[in-house]
């Protein structure tokens, strides 16, 4: 067996004895890797009846990551069903300070929080070890309120959530990041339906030309467009049709960050200088 075989089977030991620990679980079900891969073992182990997978609803989740969801319960046997959350109608979330996560990860623990209960169930979210050296101040809102995180537990990395995934053939383990919405808007512009549904359309169109890991970022009129490094050079042979789409999607100029695609770029932490 290869070191990476190896590694990957014995983190997803760990794993398993993680949820097994937990028992029954509702699971915040966003259709990404870590998530995935949490709801598919956790079913698995501790058993269908007793594990819930919970996709929260609401602007800041993608039309098409709401689809996958629904998608990804069927094929994998999930049981499965929507929340709708309500961060929007909170005006700390609203305003986006730096602390916004903080209200959006509160908002969905309001949702998940009564049906754990009901179940005498446990919410369990789908955060690895690199998450924790981000800026994400829900992760905390999340921990507060009781959540588990078992991929931390297990000893999980991003790299070995991909692993894991790929080693029980989830289509998921190489499935680009998508995070919420919100989080392609600077911090201090408020967050409006009009806005997120510009960001989301911006980048569906540039999905359909082929892109895969990408952001829009928002800034007012202007669409600051991260691809991956690969991606820059056929982005540019496709100018006009880059154009067209995010220009579709409401905005007035289309730019393209020529330092790629950066998970959490708009954070204060991780802004750097040219």
């Amino acid at each position: 067996m290869c070191a990476e075989a190896s590694g990957a089977s014995g983190k997803l030991a760990a794993l398993r004895a993680e949820v097994a620990s937990v028992g029954p679980a509702v699971v915040a079900f966003s259709g990404g890797a870590d998530s995935g891969l949490v709801a598919k073992v956790a079913t698995d182990v501790v058993g269908r009846d007793d594990v819930l997978c919970v996709t929260a609803v609401s602007a800041s989740l993608a039309p098409d990551e709401r689809d996958d969801c629904r998608t990804l319960a069927r094929e994998w046997g999930l049981r499965w069903r929507e929340v709708a959350t309500k961060e929007l109608e909170h005006g700390a979330y609203v305003a986006n300070g730096t602390d916004r996560c903080y209200h959006c990860k509160s908002s969905l623990m309001d949702a998940l929080a009564p049906l754990a209960e009901a179940a005498s169930a446990t919410v369990v979210l789908g955060v690895n070890l690199d998450d924790l050296g981000d800026h994400r101040p829900g992760q905390r809102a999340a921990a507060e309120r009781g959540a588990r995180f078992p991929l931390v537990a297990a000893g999980l990395t991003k790299a070995d959530v991909r692993a894991v995934s790929r080693r029980l053939g989830l289509r998921t383990w190489d499935k680009p990041a998508a995070a919420c919405l919100a989080s392609r808007l600077p911090y201090g512009t408020p967050v409006t339906i009009a806005t997120l549904g510009a960001v989301a359309e911006a980048e569906r169109g540039l999905r359909r030309l082929g892109f895969g890991q990408l952001r829009v970022r928002h800034h007012g009129d202007l669409a600051r467009v991260e691809l991956a490094g690969a991606d820059l050079a056929r982005a540019l042979e496709r100018r006009a049709d880059v154009v067209r789409v995010v220009r579709a999607a409401g905005y007035r100029y289309v730019t393209l960050d020529l330092e790629g695609f950066r998970s959490g770029s708009l954070n204060p932490e991780v802004r750097r200088a040219p």
